[in-house]
């Protein structure tokens, strides 16, 4: 039996990178709690190398699930399979990711398996002498962080916001089991079938997978000067990003809020262009690997915490940028962050 479960994710058949954040946070509470840690993979055609990467990445063991029936995600169905296996293992924690599988299904099996569920996580840890999960979240439109537990019930689930941790690095000396567990054809909803997906999300952007983000804040002004935020991500094959005080403000739409009330991004560049570096913010950028900022303020909380900082007016400081890029020999620019992602 396996203490600690993490949800992996696929799509036609590959793993998603979210599966492999779970298994980094899955594998410090299973080592507080000395316990097993297990990912649990739902789907059709994962093949082997996929699942043996699944204990590289920390899982000690790995329970598989493959059916063509199973290769797009119906709620009822993965809820009846979940619900089963909780009740057959009986794990003490399950952890998703806060995406929009996990935030269907988890709330669902909690119901039916009677536990207690946290979601949009940003923190997880094991209390001393209870060995209860604790669960941290931003609260009251992310001003306060609050922590919860379940104390009471069994198992212990939350979701978790993905990009808030990053994946261990593969060991592949790490040894585990890989058990392919049958569906049994009663656990199938055969009333819902999967006929594809679309996007009614007006404004959308996947900051999430972003290589690079160019971010603007307060000292944007307004509405209009986003498009030299625009101009500047477009040079590196990147995204826009902003605060919830720009987004607050109507200056651009809320797909693009970067925060604990917004998403968080793990990038390999960010720059943030007159975001003074608010707490919240701050959040939900810790995990970019490269950070940039500019501001004409030499105390900006965001300069702190940056790798690169720019002291100056923001404006002149993105033309200029612009200008640089511009001089780049030609195919370069444009391609930046795609170039960037490929040697990730």
């Amino acid at each position: 039996m396996s203490f600690v479960w993490t949800l992996a994710e696929q799509h036609a058949g590959r793993l998603k990178e979210v599966s492999f954040e779970l298994l980094s946070r899955g594998r410090t509470l299973a080592d507080k709690l000395d316990t097993k840690l297990a990912s649990l993979v739902i789907g059709d055609e994962v093949d082997d190398e996929q699942l043996q990467e699944l204990v590289w990445r920390g899982a000690d063991e790995v329970y598989s699930i493959q059916d063509p029936r199973l290769a797009s995600f119906v709620c009822e169905t993965y809820s009846n399979l979940l619900s089963h296996l909780v009740k057959t293992y009986q794990p003490s924690v399950i952890l998703a990711a806060a995406t929009s599988t996990g935030r269907t299904l988890m709330p669902h099996v909690a119901v039916r398996v009677h536990a207690g569920l946290t979601a949009d996580c940003t923190e997880l840890d094991i209390e001393e002498g209870t060995g209860n999960l604790l669960q941290t979240r931003p609260a009251i439109g992310g001003n306060i962080m609050a922590t919860i537990k379940t104390p009471d019930h069994r198992p212990q689930m939350a979701t978790v916001r993905p990009k808030s941790s990053r994946p261990l690095p593969q060991d592949r000396s790490r040894v585990g089991k890989v058990i392919a567990v049958p569906l049994d054809d009663w656990l199938v909803d055969e009333r819902v079938v999967a006929k594809g997906y679309r996007s009614d999300v007006q404004d959308f952007v996947n900051l999430e997978e972003a290589e690079v983000v160019v971010a603007g804040g307060r000292g944007m002004k307004r509405a209009e000067h986003f498009g030299l935020l625009r101009a500047l991500a477009e040079e590196f094959g990147g995204a826009v990003g902003a605060t919830r005080d720009a987004v607050d403000r109507g200056w651009i739409g809320y797909p693009h809020q970067v925060g604990l009330s917004g998403k968080t991004i793990s990038p390999r560049l960010y720059v943030g262009a007159g975001i003074s570096g608010a707490i919240q913010h701050l959040a939900g950028i810790k995990t970019s690997e490269t950070i940039v900022s500019i501001n004409s303020d030499p105390d900006a909380s965001l300069h702190k915490v940056a790798d690169f900082g720019i002291v100056g007016d923001l404006f002149q400081v993105l033309e200029e940028l612009r200008r640089r890029l511009a001089e780049t020999s030609p195919g370069e620019q444009g391609t930046a962050g795609r170039d960037a992602g490929s040697e990730k």
